[in-house]
This record gives C-alpha cells, structure tokens and sequence, in this order.
C-alpha cells in the first residue's frame, strides 16, 4: 500500500486516491443528470460522507461545454458563501486557545470600531458574534474603493464609513462586511494573513490540497466554467469569473473567497461530523463546537426562507458561528434533514449540508449562477431527496 495511502487512513480521511473506485449511492447520479438533460446545469460533482468514509462520490455532466470537457472529483469550483463556515471555524480555534471570545467587543481587536455609532446615534460595541450572525447591522462597502482594496484591513475603514442598517440584535440581515471584518480579526489575533491561517490550521492538517482562495497552475485548469440559464431561451450561457475573488492582489475575503473541490470540503465536513476532530487530531474543542452548531440568534427569523415565495419559514432557522442551522424540518429541501442539520450554501449553486443526528454529510458542487435562490434550489432538493432515500434504503451510515 502506497505511503500517502497509509497516511491517509491513519488521519482518518478519505484519500483523493480511493476515489477511483468510489462508491456511488443509488438515484443520486439519475438525478443529477436530470437536471443536465433539463438545461439546468452543464454538470455537477456530488459526496456523501459519514464521519469517517466516503459513502458516495459520483461526476455528472461536463464542466465546460464547449471544450467538452468531463465533469471530475478534481474539478474545481468557487464555492462563495461556503467560505463563511471556515471563518467561523478560525475564529473559534483563537477562542479555544484563549486569544479572544465571540462575545468580545470587535473593538478589543479592531479599536476603530469603537467610534461606530448605531442609527440612532448610540455606540454600536459589536459584538465578534454579532458580525459572525447578520445581526451587528454592519454597512456594507461598494464602489471604487471597495474593489481596490487589497487587503482586509483595506476594507475596514470602508466599512465603519458605511451607514449602519439597523440597531445591532434588533433583527438578521445577511451582511458580508461583518464576515470579512472576523477575517480581518483572525489577522489581528493571529499575526498570520488569513488565507495562510486557514492553510496552515485547516487546509494543510485536513489534507484539503484544493482549497485556495487563489487557484493557480494545475488547479486554475481544474476550474470549472460557470454558467447562467437564459431565462428566455433556456439556453446556459458562460459568465465571466467574478473580479472579487481567486486574483492574486485581492483580499483573502472571509465571506466567498474560496475554491475547492467536492472531496475537499467533503474532509471539512468530516471533521465537523467528528465533533471538530479528524483521525486523532482535534481541530475545535467541543465547547467551540457548540457555537457552530447551536443558533446564537435567539428567536430571530433568519435564513433565505423567510419571504412567502421559500414558505416563510425564517423560525425554522437560527444562525450560529458562520453557520445556517435548520430548527425544524419543513417541505422542500429541509424535509429529509433531521433538526440541529448546519451548513451553508453558495451564491453559485454549491451546497454543504452537515446532518450530525444521521451522521452524515451533502455537499453538491455546481458552478451556475442565476438560481433565484440557490438554498432552495431544485437541484439541491433533488440531490439530498436522492441521497436520503438511497441511505434509508442501504446500511447504516454510522461506521
């Protein structure tokens, strides 16, 4: 048996060379290429992993049309908003080892803050959890300037100039300055830039050699091209890549800015179905855990169902540390998804979706753009229905 192999196994990961034979869970791969035949997507990678193997791992579709060009387990997909959880994750290890806690004023690490002042002309005092909840009510930056920063810490005072939207726990509102203002504060804390933080302390412990918020070489060739659907003629159409994010000189962004493959975040997953533990190395205390996985949003609606159209189903859902976590299951995407199931979703498609009572995990990679609400989407409800069933029918998933 090969070195890497062995080492591998030890870790307890899913080695990238075992994925030759991967299993493949039955439906899953027909519903995947349903929605290709449909002029949904031009392909897709999906994984089903249990905390300590892969349970599935299929390749649908093609990840550029026009060069038909395979859909692999290597493609390469910006996976946006998926990068929230591991901003969460970075700033709960500083909290495990006591440098900052997420009820600390985010101006014991970024003083400025401390002149913020609320609509109503109060000092804000935000809290690390309230910009880590899309609760703080933080303004968001725009413009020139915004897309000339080339730095996180660039990007703060763009930030406090920006008028406040609401007196901060008064309500949820998905808010992108207050997750790369906890980047910024990994950066304070740590000494490190937060792309070689998360690299050293994620990446590189969880073998996740994908994952970057700056794909170049043999990656940049892995990437796949991203498409929007005609809404007149149904056609996918090519979208240019986003300027924000994945250019060297642009800010490592806490909020979107990483690429990644499906086995990859699979591995994250992993070590968050293990209780912040992966083979025998321990990533997050149990107690840091509880930040991820637990709502900090008291009885707010939060989420991306709250409007009549997605079920007004807001209390179904609290916000914890970086992370979306389902109260209670509802119809739809929800309704194979047991309670305390956390995760987050991408502004193209991409979906991770961590379900500790079946001890399992659904991450779907894809690459398009124009879902009216990727949450809701039709190909994410299709993946996890497939999926669900195909373990409800199978063995148990808890190995």
């Amino acid at each position: 048996m090969p070195s890497k192999l062995v080492m591998c196994v030890f870790l307890g990961l899913t080695p990238f060379l075992a994925t030759v034979a991967a299993p493949k869970l039955p439906g899953v791969g027909a519903a995947m290429q349903s929605a290709v035949d449909a002029g949904e997507l031009s392909g897709a990678v999906t994984v089903v992993v249990n905390r300590h193997k892969t349970l599935h791992l299929e390749t649908i579709g093609l990840a550029n049309i026009a060069e038909n060009k395979p859909m692999r387990a290597n493609s390469v997909f910006w996976i946006a908003s998926m990068t929230k959880p591991v901003t969460g994750v970075a700033i709960l290890m500083l909290q495990d080892e006591g440098k900052l806690h997420v009820s600390d004023p985010v101006a014991n690490c970024i003083p400025e803050f401390a002149a913020l002042k609320t609509p109503s002309g109060n000092p804000a005092n935000l809290t690390i959890s309230q910009i880590l909840t899309h609760t703080s009510g933080l303004g968001e930056a725009s413009g020139d300037a915004a897309k000339q920063a080339r730095t996180l810490a660039d990007l703060i005072p763009l930030f406090l100039a920006a008028p406040m939207q609401f007196e901060p726990g008064s309500q949820w509102r998905y808010c992108q300055s207050g997750i790369n203002t906890a980047a910024r504060i990994v950066e304070v804390v740590s000494g490190m830039s937060f792309d070689v933080f998360v690299q050293k302390r994620v990446f590189t412990p969880l073998g996740m050699k994908s994952t970057t918020f700056y794909p170049e070489g043999k990656l940049l060739k892995q990437l796949v091209t991203a498409y929007s659907r005609n809404p007149k003629t149904g056609a996918l159409e090519t979208v240019p890549p986003s300027s924000n994010y994945g250019a060297k000189g642009r800010p490592p962004m806490g909020n979107g800015g990483l690429f990644s493959t499906g086995p990859d975040y699979a591995r994250f997953c992993q070590m968050l179905l293990g209780n912040g533990t992966a083979g025998r190395k321990r990533f997050l205390s149990p107690e840091a855990m509880q930040f991820l996985t637990t709502p900090q949003t008291g009885d707010l609606p939060t989420g991306f169902m709250q409007s009549a159209q997605y079920g007004s189903h807001g209390t179904n859902y609290g916000w914890g540390t970086g992370t979306c976590i389902l109260r209670t299951p509802h119809e739809g995407i929800a309704s194979m998804l047991s309670p305390g199931t956390f995760g987050h979703g991408g502004a193209w498609g991409t979906q991770a979706w961590i379900d500790p009572v079946r001890g399992v995990a659904y991450v779907l990679m894809v690459q398009r753009s124009n879902f009216p609400n990727s949450d809701a989407s039709s190909v994410r409800r299709a993946f996890q229905e497939a999926s669900a069933a195909a373990l409800r029918n199978g063995p148990g998933t808890r190995h």
